[in-house]
């Protein structure tokens, strides 16, 4: 009975022995697996952060070569029948933060703030940035200029017709060569008053028009001045 005993015991030692090594076998693998993982994932975070720089990186350099006062236009107005200018050429699309010089007045397109000039049918009573308007534009909306020689009644006219007009929107210009000038991306008609039959052919032609390069983008919630 001793020596069964024994040789019992012996065994059941024998298996809790066993289980032993494999339970420090299996932390072992786990330890190695642990140690892979996070080589892994830190390679990942490395990479991940070497393109993160060079993305930014390429932002930086977008943006620094759109930051030059070069709207980054090319080209000229071809006025057609109605009497609506179109540019034919490039109107650049770069995003950027300074001043930029444009080959129009008021300008049709170029590079152009990244914040949009609000043009959910606002009207401005002091002069805007020309490269938040042009942002506007981008969007599908139509900006309609004046200078101090437009009469009143014309004026007033309009921010009335603008305020009930989403996408569109109006501010005093005054280094433009006409009185009253309504504006869209690539697009630019002179009018003779508000009730000048062109003003509400414009409209109807380019808000939101075919024109648009980003169609449904917001009005709202942009630069307010």
């Amino acid at each position: 009975m001793g020596s069964a005993k024994n040789s019992s015991a012996a065994a059941r030692k024998a298996r809790i022995e066993e289980m032993r090594r494999a339970e420090r076998a299996r932390a072992r693998r786990n330890r190695v697996l642990t140690v892979a993982a996070s080589v892994v994932v830190v390679a990942g975070l490395a990479v991940g952060g070497v393109v993160l720089v060079n993305s930014q990186s390429g932002k930086k350099d977008s943006a620094a070569s759109g930051d030059a006062k070069n709207s980054g236009d090319s080209g000229h107005f071809t006025t057609g029948k109605d009497g609506v200018r179109t540019w034919s050429g490039k109107l650049s699309r770069t995003h950027v933060t300074s001043k930029v010089s444009y080959p129009m007045q008021p300008p049709v397109g170029g590079n152009h703030n990244p914040v949009w000039l609000n043009c959910n049918g606002d009207v401005y009573t002091e002069p805007v940035q020309n490269e938040n308007a042009v942002h506007a534009l981008e969007h599908g909306a139509v900006w309609v200029t004046y200078t101090g020689k437009a009469a009143k009644a014309d004026v007033d006219a309009l921010s009335a017709k603008v305020k009930k007009t989403p996408y569109s929107l109006m501010s005093p210009f005054e280094n433009q060569a006409a009185p009253i000038i309504l504006s869209a991306w690539g697009h630019q008609v002179t009018v003779k008053s508000a009730s000048d039959p062109e003003v509400d052919k414009f409209f109807a032609t380019y808000v939101q028009g075919k024109q648009t390069p980003e169609p449904g983008a917001s009005c709202t919630g942009g630069a307010m001045k």
